[in-house]
């Protein structure tokens, strides 16, 4: 894959980090987006090296064209969009979540995903070679919630529906979409889960979690598919958490 071309949002560190690292152990160029200039250029320096850092507010829409429009000015083209960006919000009951910290996590599990989608695909359906590949972070939250996510659950339904309406749309231009969802990759964003999380019973327990280089196979044998292949939707979680069956 030497001569393909990543653009990994969320890059600075989670899930971001691990998969732009295996992308680059494969031999992909890599362009990382996030909001932090400092934690970008460590995971650059971890994957090797010679990536492109771009510092990128994903929910802006000028800054997201900005993105797209470095990548191809640096390497000519761009194959591979993982759309990672994101956060859970704080866990609050319906009655007491305020509009801003609804809108502060529609905007960026949604609409950023939106936006950095819809780059991607006009470059995808503009280079020659035509094409590209779109792997959307979704979440086990796609299929079922937990307690006090509301925000974070919705987003991440929607989603799956931009997953499936992405798959569609581009099938005239050799434009594939997937969705990973993850469950208890063990990050930063989860380090609370093995403290103990609230359950659908009401009850706080701690829960199982797995290397998030898991992950990153994943994401990285998704990406590495022919075009005329595709895994639209793939699940990878912790053996043992509380998700079949949950509630």
């Amino acid at each position: 894959m030497s001569d393909q071309v990543a653009v990994v949002t969320g890059a600075g560190s989670g899930v971001g980090r691990a998969v732009a690292r295996e992308l680059a152990a494969g031999g992909w160029r890599l362009v990382l987006a996030g909001r932090r200039p400092e934690p970008l250029e460590e995971t650059a320096g971890l994957a090797g090296g010679g990536a492109l850092v771009v510092p990128t507010d994903v929910t802006d829409p000028v800054a997201v064209d900005a993105l797209f429009r470095a990548a191809v000015d640096r390497f000519g083209r761009v194959d591979l969009l993982f759309n990672n960006a994101g956060a859970f919000g704080p866990p609050t009951p319906v009655e007491d979540l305020g509009y801003e910290e609804w809108r502060a996590v529609v905007d960026l599990n949604l609409t950023g995903a939106f936006l950095c989608a819809q780059a991607a695909f006009r470059r995808m359906k503009e280079q020659r070679p035509q094409g590209g590949r779109i792997i959307n972070n979704g979440s086990i939250s796609a299929h079922v919630p937990r307690p006090q996510s509301i925000a974070y659950t919705a987003t991440k339904h929607a989603v799956t529906g931009l997953t499936r309406s992405l798959g569609l749309d581009g099938r005239p231009y050799r434009i594939a979409c997937g969705q990973i969802d993850i469950g208890n990759a063990a990050t930063d964003m989860t380090a609370a889960m093995s403290a103990g999380v609230r359950q659908a019973d009401g009850r706080i327990a701690p829960e199982p979690t797995m290397d998030v280089a898991d992950v990153a196979r994943t994401v990285r044998h998704m990406a590495e598919l022919p075009l005329e292949a595709n895994i639209p939707f793939a699940t990878v979680m912790a053996t043992a958490m509380p998700y079949l069956g949950r509630g």
